[in-house]
Parts: C-alpha cells; sequence; structure tokens
C-alpha cells in the first residue's frame, strides 16, 4: 500500500487523494449580510468545562476545578456581556458538559443563543473508529436536541480536525455545517473527494481562538506569555480587517479561559469597538442561513 511508504515516496494519486479528501469548495461570502451591515460577527464559545480533563483520565479535583470556574463563574458573565451587547452567539457544548451542568443549555437558549454539538466528552475524533465516532456524535446530538428542545444544525469538532469518518458522520446528522476547518477566512462549501457536500464550513483559527494565548499546564511549558491586551490587538486588527472587506469576523472562546476578569476586561473592549461599526451580530447557524439563502436566490 502506498500510504505504508514515507510521504516523498507516495505517488501522484496518492498524495492528491490525500489533500482532495475534504477540500473547500465555492465561496460564500455574501454581497450583503443583515440590515445593511458592513460585516457579520460570529461569536462562539466552547463550553468544554471539565471535558478535556475527562476525557484525558484527569480525575483529581485540581484540573477538574479549573473547568468548573467556566460553568460556575465565566459563563454567567459571558451571558451578561452578550446581554448588554444585544449580541446573540453559539455555544458549542460537549454533552456531558451540557448533562453535569443542570440548566446550563437552558440559560444559552433563553438569551437567544444557539446551542451546537461539541462531541460527547471532548473526544479526539481523529483516534477514533468510525463506528465509536458516530455513536458518540449521535449520543451528543440526542443530548443536547433533549436539553435545548431543538437538534443542532452545527457542529465543531472537539480536536478541530476530521478523521476520515467525520464528514459522512456531519451528513448523516443531516447538519447544515460546520466550523472546525482553517481554508479561508469566510464561509466556503465543503468538497468530499471533489463532490460538492451542501455542508458549509464557517471556519475557525487560531489566531482568533483564546486558547493558543491564554491556557496553562502546571506540569508542562504550556504558559500564557501574550498580555490579555497584547491578544486585543491581535482581535482587534482581525475585525478590522474583515469589517474593511466586508466579510466575516468569526471568534472561538472558552468561558473556563476567557471568564477571568482581566480576561473579560478585553473582551469587553473588543465588544465596545465592534458595536461602533455597522455589524451584523449572530449566530453560527443564522450565518449560515444567511450565506445559503443568497446563494439560492434567483
Amino acid at each position: 500500500m502506498n500510504d505504508q511508504l514515507h510521504p516523498w515516496q507516495w505517488d501522484e494519486p496518492t498524495w492528491r487523494g490525500h489533500v482532495g479528501r475534504v477540500r473547500a469548495g465555492r465561496p460564500l461570502r455574501p454581497s450583503s449580510w443583515p440590515g445593511g451591515a458592513r460585516v457579520a460577527v460570529a461569536l462562539s464559545f466552547d463550553s468544554d468545562h471539565e471535558t478535556p480533563a475527562l476525557r484525558d483520565g484527569e480525575v483529581l479535583p485540581g484540573k477538574l476545578a479549573q473547568g468548573e470556574y467556566g460553568a460556575r463563574v465565566g459563563v454567567p458573565r459571558i451571558l451578561r456581556l452578550l446581554e448588554r451587547f444585544s449580541a446573540p452567539a453559539t455555544f458549542f457544548m460537549p454533552a456531558v458538559s451540557a448533562l453535569l451542568h443542570d440548566g446550563e443549555v437552558k440559560s444559552y437558549v433563553d438569551g437567544g443563543h444557539e446551542v451546537a454539538l461539541h462531541g460527547w466528552i471532548h473526544e479526539r475524533n481523529t483516534s477514533l473508529a468510525p463506528e465509536a465516532e458516530r455513536d458518540l456524535a449521535f449520543r451528543a446530538a440526542d443530548t443536547l436536541e433533549r436539553l435545548a428542545g431543538t437538534r443542532p444544525v452545527g457542529i465543531r469538532t472537539p480536536s478541530w480536525d476530521f478523521s476520515a469518518a467525520t464528514l459522512a458522520i456531519t451528513r448523516e446528522l443531516g447538519l447544515a455545517y460546520d466550523s472546525s476547518l482553517m481554508a479561508d477566512d469566510d464561509c466556503y462549501e465543503l468538497l468530499a473527494d471533489g463532490e460538492p457536500t451542501g455542508v458549509v464550513e464557517l471556519p475557525v483559527e487560531w489566531i482568533r481562538d483564546d486558547a493558543p494565548y491564554f491556557m496553562m499546564e502546571r506540569f508542562a511549558s504550556l504558559r500564557p506569555y501574550t498580555p490579555p491586551r497584547g491578544v486585543l490587538s491581535i482581535w482587534r486588527d482581525e475585525f478590522d480587517a474583515a469589517h474593511a472587506e466586508g466579510g466575516l469576523f468569526q471568534l472561538t472562546l472558552h468561558p473556563h479561559i476567557i471568564g477571568h476578569r482581566s480576561r473579560m476586561a478585553v473582551l469587553t473592549e473588543l465588544l465596545e469597538h465592534i458595536s461602533g461599526h455597522d455589524v451584523w451580530f449572530a449566530t453560527h447557524a443564522q450565518v449560515v442561513a444567511h450565506v445559503l439563502a443568497e446563494q439560492e436566490a434567483p
């Protein structure tokens, strides 16, 4: 098998096959945004809480408490801030997080926010057998549907990556969009082996994520080296460029990371800056519905 060779030994069909398995298709930046807004702002929060620790079998109180902070302190602060700016957001939530924190999903729904898939226990989907990945995805969808009252229409894989089975599972679930890949600044359609899938990608980027800047691991070299206002400068520049282009500004945050006081101050300043412009705050599902509606318009 060619895949058992070193990559430099692959023949052309092999390396082309790997690259083409999941690829960016037609761009989906709309010609305009609702209300004449210049830019769409899609805020998202990955409500992981204790699940990354649980996934790794870390069950001592220290690491679990760090995650619990997200639900206990971070989420209420975030919801108050979003209400202040009348900014609907998307909360990607592992099903185990939702089951651990009774009423949290309802608080998102009551606030006008979207609840979307983010795995069962923040599993590393790329290391799972296809049948296990599928089982966890469907269990998670059923759980969030029960708690939110509506079935999720979007997914963000816990590891921001696809296994060989992920796109097929996403399509089998009937989801409208994914938000895990990084081939553009704006929405695009996903291709599977060169064929259009109808699944919209609302892309993420590590630049627009709080975790790379602020994560801390006491027994490893992972430390938060970037001052919060240094991160603010990056995110503000990202937004300003999206506004200049008339495109999409998407941001990924985590309640147990961004929810601390000094970091919430930065998020507040960012939203104050954004709100001084002609923007459309929307959930990921709303952005996807808008770009698809324009594509279907005569």
